[in-house]
């Protein structure tokens, strides 16, 4: 099993539900209005005057399996518009209840 967290710009939030849905991920915890700036490029999501975007973050724990059919469809989509910030990062899940 693996977890994706991916942290993306509030209005990717459609393409995201549907990459999760296409490659058949139903479980998901998503976290909203979240404030950050990327590492390298893009401008930063505070949610202020100057800066008034917003992030969201989810994270799915999947099967081994279907870990890179969603990168691919998340990296693809971060090219089309690589201004907006979406991330996506795999841990390996050792257990689970």
């Amino acid at each position: 099993m693996k977890a994706i967290l991916i942290t993306y710009n509030q209005a990717y939030y459609d393409e995201i539900a549907k990459v999760l849905n296409d490659h058949g991920v139903r479980g998901y915890t998503e976290w909203n209005e979240i404030k950050g700036r990327g590492s390298e490029t893009g401008e930063p999501h505070l949610g202020t005057h100057a800066w008034p975007t917003l992030n969201n973050a989810l994270v799915s724990v999947m099967d081994d399996e279907c870990v890179d059919g969603v990168l691919n469809d998340l990296k693809e989509r971060d090219e089309k518009a690589p201004e907006l910030g979406l991330r996506a990062f795999v841990w390996t899940i050792e257990k689970m209840i």
